[in-house]
């Protein structure tokens, strides 16, 4: 793909915003291990039996959960370093679907995106 700077576009802007995303993800997945490990080491205390214990279900419902959102949080940093690849290249703020420029309103909203609106939507139909 040849370089793609869409016009007005501020790729030191762009840069920090992603910088900025990836720090707050990084941030998210280690408030989410200390929650994950808090989870655990309060159940390793105890002996609790998940199948039998009133309050087993709940406890493996917010291990999931926590352990859930983990791995979204993790999935989100992936598609942030992605974009910042895609900026260093020069592909950022290009549709993967159609190749149009992504308005910088849905960038500056979801630093990380891949498709502009009109994809998106198409996608999630």
């Amino acid at each position: 793909m040849d370089a793609f700077i869409p016009e007005g576009r501020d790729v030191p802007a762009d840069r920090e915003r992603l910088a900025a995303e990836r720090r707050g993800t990084e941030a998210r997945i280690a408030a989410l291990h200390r929650d994950f490990d808090a989870i655990v080491a309060a159940n390793a205390l105890v002996a609790v039996d998940d199948e039998h214990d009133p309050e087993g279900a709940s406890t493996a419902f917010e291990r999931a959960h926590v352990a859930s959102l983990l791995a979204r949080a993790r999935d989100h940093l992936d598609e942030v370093d992605r974009a910042l690849e895609r900026l260093e290249r020069g592909g950022y703020g290009r549709c993967e679907r159609c190749g149009e420029p992504i308005p910088p309103g849905r960038l500056e909203v979801r630093p990380a995106a891949t498709t502009c609106v009109r994809c998106a939507g198409g996608a999630a139909r």
